[in-house]
């Protein structure tokens, strides 16, 4: 991340409780990966799986070229995400549960931003509804998300069926980008009061709501913050990451 193109309107910690505050949301929505904790959890998932050994040979020699020709810009962002959800197919669900959430365990959880676990508490506490929306698989993100106090019932995350107990390769939803907003808006929330997003994937999904709020942006949604006039909170762990 360059600050040096973040928006003239940046917000102090202070600030920024008091404006999800003040005043008190109905509906708060936050993207997860960067926003609610460092770090893009499901590569890291994917990444971890194979080095366990969850994974078959021929699955992960496969997922990893699907993901070198994604960084080269030829399988998109939407592709990608499923894939990596599809490629667990005939693995059983509860064994990929307990795998996630000794990978976040390990992993993730020492990369929570501590505000905003401390946030997302006082906004449960004032009696907001709170959501998640991710690209990454469900099963990271539902055991993530519980840190926070957010059940899978409010989880929309890449996911594909599972039947008799066994992880098929059927799809379900991958939210990102615009489909993180019609995900929302399947939900029955097509005009949430906050939105939590750090990635030009969820700029749609900020667009949607009364209040958006870009947590350790990217430039490329630095960009768009300063041309909407959303003010941006950086992390102190961001911040210290880069005056170090």
């Amino acid at each position: 991340m360059s600050l040096e193109t973040q928006p003239v309107l940046r917000l102090t910690r202070a600030e920024l409780r008091h404006a999800a505050l003040v005043p008190t949301p109905k509906i708060a929505v936050f993207d997860c990966d960067g926003t609610l904790w460092d770090g893009d959890a499901g590569l890291g998932f994917m990444n971890w799986s194979i080095e366990a050994g969850l994974l078959s040979r021929d699955a992960s020699d496969w997922i990893d070229a699907r993901h070198r020709l994604y960084r080269h810009g030829e399988v998109s962002e939407a592709a990608i995400c499923g894939e990596m959800v599809q490629v667990y197919a005939g693995l059983c669900d509860d064994e990929l549960r307990r795998a996630a959430a000794r990978y976040f365990a390990a992993q993730i959880e020492p990369q929570i931003f501590p505000e905003m676990l401390a946030l997302v508490a006082d906004l449960r506490a004032a009696g907001t509804d709170l959501w998640a929306v991710s690209s990454t698989n469900n099963w990271v993100i539902e055991e993530g998300v519980r840190r926070f106090g957010i059940g899978p019932d409010r989880v929309l995350a890449a996911s594909v069926q599972v039947r008799d107990g066994l992880i098929t390769s059927d799809l379900i939803d991958v939210p990102t980008g615009e489909g993180k907003a019609l995900a929302l808006q399947r939900a029955g929330i097509p005009h949430p009061d906050q939105v939590y997003g750090n990635s030009i994937h969820d700029a749609a999904m900020l667009d949607l709501a009364a209040r958006a709020f870009p947590i350790n942006p990217t430039p490329a949604l630095a960009e768009i913050a300063a041309q909407r006039g959303w003010s941006v909170y950086y992390p102190d762990a961001v911040l210290a990451d880069h005056t170090k």
